[in-house]
This record gives C-alpha cells, sequence and structure tokens, in this order.
C-alpha cells in the first residue's frame, strides 16, 4: 500500500520574535500531527528572533528573505520560487501584510493559501484601495480565519472581506505550571509580603497596551487604602515613558518592572488579579495563560478581551481607557476574596473548554486538511 504523501505547510510571517502572533505559530507547528503535516516557516524581516532558534534546534526549517522598502516585487518572486522548489501545498500567511506577499506568491500556482488576521491597530481605519482588491484576493484564498469575533468584525468594516468567508479560530496555549517554592522566593526577592495584592500584567511595553492608564488606575487603587504592588512584566520601546510615569505618579515604591522573562509562568502565578488594559487586543496568550492557572482578571473591553473574559463569570471588564473604572473594578474584585477565588475557578474552566492548545490545533489541522483535499480534486 503506497504510503500517504504529508501535506506540505509553510507559514509565511514578518518574524519569530517573542509575542503572540509568533506563539500561536510556535504551538501550531508544535502541536501539529507529524505524521500528517510537514511545517516550515518563511520570514519576509530579519533578524528571525528567540522562537526561530528554538524551532531550528527541533528540526523545523525557517527561510528568511528580508523585504525591501515599498512594494517589493523580489520578495514575491523569491517566495514563489520557494514554493515551487518545495512543492508547498498550503501557505498559512499571519497578518496583512505577509498575507498580501504569500497570496500574489501562489497566484498561478497550485498553492492554496490561507490567511489569518491575529489582530488590528487603534484606532482601526481602511483605505479605499484595500477595500478595493481585498474581495478580488479572498476569491484567490482557501480559507480566511480571524482569532476574534472582533477581529472578524474589523476584517468585514475596514477590510471590505466577506463575512460568511471568515472564520473565528480563537487562539490556544498550553496551560501553565509553576514551582510553588519558586513563587516564595520570588516574593521574597521582589519584596511582596504575604498581606500584600500582588496585581500584575505581562506584555510588550508597547503603547497599544495602555500601561499609563494601569498605572493612574493603579494609583487611585493606592489612595483608597489598599496595600498593593504592581508587577509589570515585559519589555519594549516604551519603557522609559512608562519608567517616567511611575516616577510622576509617586509610584516607584510600589511598582516592580521586571524585564522580559522568557518564562514567565512563575511570575504569573505570583499576582493574586491579572490586569490587561490594552486599547486594542486580538486573543491575548498571556491572559489564557493566567486563566489556564485559575487567576481572575480584569480587562478593557477591547478586541477579543470580553469575548474571552465572560463579565462578572471569570472576571470583570472594564470600559476601553477609562482609568477610574479600571481602578473601581480592582478595588471591587480585591475586597472579596471569595469572589476572587470564584472568578479564578471559573476562568481555569472556561480556559479548558474553549481555549485549550489541542482546540486550536485541531481546528487548523482540519483547515489544512479541507485546503488540500480541494487542492486534490
Amino acid at each position: 500500500m503506497k504510503k500517504q504523501a504529508k501535506i506540505s505547510v509553510m507559514h509565511i510571517t514578518y518574524d519569530m520574535r517573542i509575542g503572540g502572533t509568533e506563539m500561536v505559530i510556535k504551538s501550531i507547528i508544535e502541536g501539529s500531527d507529524h505524521s500528517l503535516l510537514e511545517m516550515s516557516i518563511f520570514c519576509i524581516e530579519s533578524p528571525l528572533g528567540p522562537f526561530a532558534a528554538e524551532l531550528l534546534d527541533a528540526g523545523i526549517k525557517i527561510v528568511k528573505h528580508a523585504r525591501k522598502p515599498g512594494f517589493d516585487l523580489s520578495l514575491i518572486k523569491a517566495i514563489r520560487q520557494h514554493i515551487k522548489q518545495h512543492k508547498i501545498d498550503i501557505v498559512h500567511c499571519h497578518q496583512y501584510t505577509p498575507y498580501i506577499y504569500g497570496v500574489f506568491a501562489a497566484m498561478l500556482t497550485s498553492t492554496k493559501v490561507i490567511f489569518t488576521e491575529h489582530g488590528r491597530f487603534y484606532p482601526d481605519s481602511g483605505t479605499w484601495k484595500r477595500k478595493l482588491i481585498n474581495p478580488i484576493l479572498h476569491r484567490l484564498t482557501a480559507a480566511t480565519t480571524s482569532i476574534s469575533a472582533a477581529t472578524k468584525d474589523a476584517l468585514v468594516i475596514f477590510e471590505n472581506l466577506p463575512r460568511e468567508g471568515i472564520e473565528v479560530v480563537y487562539n490556544g496555549t498550553a496551560a501553565l505550571h509553576y514551582d510553588d517554592n519558586k513563587i516564595s522566593q520570588l516574593k521574597k526577592y521582589y519584596n511582596i509580603t504575604e498581606q500584600q495584592l500582588c496585581l500584575g500584567t505581562i506584555a510588550r511595553l508597547d503603547p497599544i497596551k495602555n500601561h499609563r492608564m494601569m498605572l493612574e488606575s493603579f494609583k487611585i487603587v493606592l489612595e483608597s487604602g489598599i496595600d498593593a504592588k504592581l508587577l509589570i512584566v515585559g519589555d519594549g520601546e516604551e519603557r522609559v515613558n512608562i519608567e517616567n510615569t511611575i516616577i510622576t505618579l509617586g509610584l516607584k515604591n510600589n511598582v516592580i518592572l521586571t524585564g522580559y522573562e522568557p518564562k514567565p509562568q512563575n511570575l504569573l502565578a505570583m499576582m493574586d488579579i491579572y490586569l490587561l488594559s490594552s486599547l486594542s487586543e486580538g486573543t491575548s496568550i498571556t491572559l489564557l495563560e493566567a486563566m489556564s492557572i485559575g487567576k481572575p482578571c480584569i480587562v478593557t473591553h477591547a478586541g477579543g478581551n470580553p469575548e474571552i473574559i465572560d463579565n462578572n463569570v471569570v472576571g470583570l471588564v472594564t470600559p476601553n481607557d477609562d482609568a477610574l473604572a479600571f481602578a473601581e473594578a480592582i478595588i471591587s474584585l480585591s475586597s472579596d476574596r471569595n469572589l476572587m477565588a470564584q472568578f479564578g475557578v471559573e476562568a481555569k474552566k472556561r480556559f479548558n473548554n474553549c481555549f485549550s492548545l489541542q482546540k486550536m490545533n485541531q481546528a487548523y489541522q482540519k483547515l489544512y486538511i479541507a485546503s488540500n483535499n480541494n487542492l486534490d480534486n
């Protein structure tokens, strides 16, 4: 009996640095059925980043062709040559710019295209050129997915894509495991007492994450008489502004900036309440990780946040960019330890039911098989 050939799937993305999109790609690859699927990555920017190093060590093929400024025709040619040379069955394009290059490169070949939108800018917008060309590109695309219903709405409104042609596939991640002994050590290291409330967030230091609003809220929380510390895990371009805001608000003794942590599960486990203050968000991986270990969460009503956090069931959802409302939610929840525990239990249950790594991988594998069957037909 002839052995069935594996389906060759190539992910096209900007790079494989630390981020939500990159984590999803890594998770899809690591969680795929390797007897059925053969995966690789094509990056259109450099450097490749830390996730690339891990995947290369695991034997995953990764190539790069840094795009030139403007619309780079040579990049289309490079992707097209790679598709033909390596007999790629499916290109899975992550984010809009990789999608544009991927769909043009695959044009007039037998290779099928899948497009996944991972998030949107804030404030969102569209251009008449994209609204004109996107319906045409959509006809050349085997499947289009978004990581939240809010992201799907944005594709319909701002990108002129047909609603019925977009499938929502929520991000998934592996449940975290942590070490209680290391948590105790970390509390001592950061001088957090057992009596203090530990609030925290894990996100790149970027304006879209709105740490400024979180800090303004935290000041209100402290002024209410709550003994608390705020743990901000991550690094990025906004670090200097965040440091200046901490000083301006007089929060230096109560805010801890840890910098980037490659494996922050023990820091996350140390938090009593997980905070997410984003102006725009798709499906936050760190929010899902917080839920996986039963953390009550307070989030802004941005993007996919209210889809993930069922308000007053697994956490609290506050108006976007409203420091007072965010502070009041923290004050209210922290004063009710029973409710905190109840939210934590429900958060873990919701994670297991809706946002597991297995659930996400099954959804994408189904798309790959369906697209490949169309290829065979």
